[in-house]
Parts: C-alpha cells; structure tokens; sequence
C-alpha cells in the first residue's frame, strides 16, 4: 500500500480480490460476510439494521423488478431516502443491473428536486414516502407537476425522461408508479456480467452557494478501487462497527463512508439525524470499534449529558480522538492528518497513514498525493509556483471523475487533465500539501491576505468554541475587514475581547477578526442546501447587524 523508504511516501492500490465491478465485489462480500450487519440505523422510531446477506437478496429482487420497469444499463436512478436500510438496498439493486445511481439530496425543495431530475435525465426516481416527519411523496409530486400514466409508463412535460416514480418500503398512499413484478433471476444474472470497471457507476451532485448543483460522474472501475484503499488504510475488518455520520448522498458517505466499509464486511453505524444522545446509546449498544466524521461531532456527544455515563470501551481507534479514553488517544492528535478531498476526485487525493502522526515540522499537512493522484501549484497567470509559496492547487489522477452531466470535457478540466480545484494551499519540499482556504474567499484587508481558514483553526482551539466561521465584510478604508461568526460550546460563555485575547497570542494581529457574532446555536447561521455554510448570505448578515 506505501512504500517509506523515500522522504515522501508514495501511496499505491493493492490488487483486487475481485473485479472492479459492483455486482462481483458484493457476491465476494456476501459470501464471506453474510451473517454481519451491514448497516444498523438510529431512526426517528428506533433502530434498523440489514446483514450483508438480506442487503443481497432484497437487492436482487428490487433489481429484477427494476429491470421489469424499463431500467437497463447506462440509465441514471434517482434514490432519494435517508441513510439506511432502504438506501443500501437500492443502491445495489440499482448498480448491479448497470444502471447508473444519482443518491439525492434528502433536504431539496420541489424546485431544487426538479433542477437535478432534468439535469441528471433520471429515468426512475427510487423514494421514500416520509422522513423526519417531511412528505417526501408531496415534495417530489410538486417537482414534477402533471404527470400523465401512459401504459404503465410516466409522461412528464417538466422531467421528459422520467418514466417512474416507485417508493421504498412502507407506504400508506397511491403512488405514481407501481413495481412490476420481477424478471427471472437468470436475466438479472446476465445483465450482471455485462458490467465492466469503465461504465458509469453513481452520479454524485454537490454545489456552492452560487450556482445550480453539479453531477459528477464515477465509474466502477475508479470508485471501487479508491474505496478498497481507504478500508485498507484504515485497517478496517469485518469485525469492525464504524460509526458514520456523513449522509450518504455525498462522496464522504458514500464513497469513504458507505463503500470503504462494505469492502471488507465491516458493518456501519449511522443514523437518519445526528442527536447526540441517540448516538451515544447507538455507539454504546452496537459495540462501536471505530469512528469517522467531521471534527465537530466528538465535541458534541462529549459535550452531552449523557456522555459520563456511556460505555464506549469498545472504540479502538478513530477520528473522533476525544471519544477514546487518553491511553488510546494518539499523543497529539493535531499532529493526525485530515485529508483534502472533494467529489471530484472521488473522495480524498491526499493521504497520511491515518493512525500516524505527522512529524511536528509538518503540522497542518494534509499528507502527500493519495494513490495515483498528483498536485501542482500555480499563480494567477497559470504558472506553477515554487515549494512553499501559495497559489491554487490542481489536481489529476487515476480516480478522477469521467466527467460531469452536461458539460464537455474541456470544461471541466484543462487540457493535461488537471483540475482547478480554486482552493488555495502550498506544497513543501517533501510533497506535503497544506491548505490555506478557497481562492475566492481570501480576503483582502488593507492590502495584505488572510486565509478564512486560519483563522477559522485558531479559534477552533479555543475550548468555549464549537463552530467558528471567517469572512472579508466589506470596507471603505480596507477594502475589507476580517469578521467572525461564532458558536460557542454549550456551557461555555465568552465575549468577543475574551477571544481576541487568545488569538492574539496565537496569531498575527492583522489576521484577528474585527467584526464578531457570538451566538450559542447555529440555527440562525445561513446553510445552502448541500448544508454547507452560505458565505456570500453570512457576509451580508455580519455587515448588516442581522446576526448580532
């Protein structure tokens, strides 16, 4: 998997036990690992759980009547269903046939819904009839408008390609669409082994705050064989229940999250929302050995009532270091690398052995190239850059995306292949590569530039902090000021000197916010749909007032 013996280590794929196609990698999983859990869920009624072996049949079925509705290979399959049962079963019923699978975001609007079923051309839309309350049939239902029943095939003049809108698991009312009965096994065999490493796998649709979300197109070949690195590297084994919070309609669940796990039997935890007391008794009850996730969620179960008194000696290792007791806590767990990924590159193209730590003179690293992945640096003008000076980081490699929905290749990348990812960052000499923010959120104060992330680490280390977003607000006399949006701790209280005191001792001074929001929730911060947090909005409510 790494070769040390080089100041930088280079990162490769072993091969596959299997070919690189859904359908042989989940008959191999299945026949080793049948009796374990593949997926265990917290619900909103309790738990859930599916073994490898049930994740295979229903999958089977679902596929044969899939097949009998129309589905074939190369045909984009919307799944719009929370993470679970209902989604893993879908998902391999989907991507066993051929077909290609487009996970949906479960927070869209009608509106947003109806945007990604045209653009993705989706043939089949795969849904659950509510979640967290919300009637999921109602919003898809507006999304579409009229729709017309033509020999049991959809007609719809707002989604032209959408011929069937099928539900997942119980449901209570009249559907548009209603399953078919199931093709013999021996034909969804035979479309099985049509499947090859190269064809369409998923279409994974992420967005800024500006713009129309994007499907970005992997295959099986690139997905498959990236996911079994990230279980390898992690050490993950069947005996292994790794906690994951990350939904799965975006490559950090489905690729590291979903996937990586799968490749070796190990079985998921996850839930349909994150409350931190349900995943305590979730971590507590199922064993949990291992735990993935952003770096806010350990504050948060630790920060809960019930956190004194859960039994979590299972856990052996994982990302939340704060979660393990300090005997198993790597010695400094800044020193651990958080990779730099995106969906794109099918999860993360840099890479550290994640239970090592970097040496001290590499602290902020976010490790080397990731398996067949390389990086560049370059200037405004499009020149590289030496080690060490700042510029946009691009990047090209073996798990690239084939493309995206819509757009020609050129489009997306430039003519050697490389990506311009518009995040800023640095290489060293021995191809560490640190991150200093997104291009264009640099901010420009009094002439000199601040990287939002920076300062968004520094007060990160503050204890009294949970959440810590930084933002350019505008300025006659700088062109800019650097402003902050705080959430703190709950129990914890702190005043905006309070902090500027502590950054000032760890930062330089030009870098310290001058604006300030201190809030103790982050409900009233500004989240875009993909639930990442609306700057542009967050700028404009800092410099108005609004927040304060």
């Amino acid at each position: 998997m790494t070769s040390m013996a080089q100041t930088t280590p280079v990162f490769h794929y072993d091969p596959l036990p299997y070919d690189a196609v859904l359908p042989a990698m989940l008959e191999a999983v299945t026949d080793a690992h049948g009796a374990n859990d593949l997926v265990v869920s917290a619900t909103d009624s309790g738990v859930e759980r599916i073994s490898y072996a049930d994740a295979e049949q229903r999958s089977a079925d679902l596929a044969a009547r899939l097949i009998a509705a129309g589905v074939t290979k190369g045909v984009r399959v919307g799944i719009l269903a929370p993470n679970g049962a209902e989604f893993v079963t879908a998902f391999l019923a989907v991507t066993r046939t051929g077909a290609v699978a487009v996970p949906i975001n479960t927070f869209f609007q009608p509106a947003e819904l109806q945007w990604v079923l045209r653009d993705a051309d989706i043939h089949t839309l795969l849904a659950v009839e509510t979640l967290l309350g919300r009637d999921v049939l109602q919003r898809i239902e507006a999304a579409a408008g009229e729709l017309e029943n033509v020999g049991g095939q959809l007609r719809c003049q707002r989604l032209p390609h959408l011929r069937n809108i099928l539900p997942l698991g119980a449901t209570s009312r009249t559907w548009p669409s209603t399953w078919p009965d199931p093709v013999p096994r021996s034909l969804l065999r035979a479309c099985e082994t049509t499947v090859r490493p190269a064809d369409d796998l998923l279409v994974i649709y992420t967005s800024g705050s500006t713009s129309n979300p994007k499907g970005i197109i992997h295959t099986h070949g690139t997905t498959i064989a990236h996911s079994r690195f990230i279980a390898t590297a992690h050490q993950w084994n069947p005996e292994d229940r790794i906690y994951v919070p990350m939904v799965f309609f975006w490559v950090a669940g489905l690729v590291f999250g979903f996937l990586g796990p799968l490749q070796v039997g190990a079985t998921i935890l996850t839930e349909h929302k994150f409350d931190a007391g349900v995943v305590l008794r979730l971590l507590a009850a199922e064993k949990a050995t291992y735990t993935t996730g952003f770096p806010h969620i350990g504050p948060a179960l630790v920060n809960h009532p019930d956190f004194a008194s859960t039994d979590l000696s299972s856990l052996r290792d994982g990302y939340q270091q704060v979660l393990l007791p300090p005997g198993r806590r790597t010695p400094d767990p800044s020193l651990r690398v958080a990779q730099l990924g995106m969906t794109e590159t099918c999860s993360s193209h840099t890479w550290w052995p994640p239970h090592e730590q970097v040496p001290e003179s590499k602290r902020g690293s976010l490790g080397v190239a990731a398996p067949g992945y390389e990086h560049k640096i370059i200037d405004e003008s499009g020149c590289e850059v030496p080690n060490g000076v700042t510029g946009e980081i691009c990047v090209r490699g073996t798990a690239m995306m084939r493309g995206m929905v819509g757009k020609h290749r050129l489009e997306v990348v430039d003519r050697d292949g490389w990506l311009h990812t518009r995040d800023a960052g640095y290489r060293d000499d021995d191809g560490h590569l640190y991150f200093a923010g997104r291009i264009d959120e640099m901010i420009k104060t009094a002439g000199t530039n601040v990287a939002p992330m920076a300062v968004e680490a520094a007060l990160g280390r503050i204890d009294a902090v949970r959440i810590a977003y930084v933002v350019g607000v505008p300025d006659a006399d700088k062109g800019a000021i650097v402003g902050a949006a705080v959430v703190l701790n709950e129990g914890h209280t702190a005043s905006a000197d309070d902090l500027v005191s502590v950054l000032r001792r760890q930062i330089a001074a030009y870098m310290v916010p001058k604006k300030w929001v201190i809030l103790s929730s982050p409900e009233r911060l500004p989240y875009t749909t993909t639930n990442k947090i609306d700057k542009a909005r967050l700028t404009a409510l800092i410099e108005s007032g609004e927040l304060s």
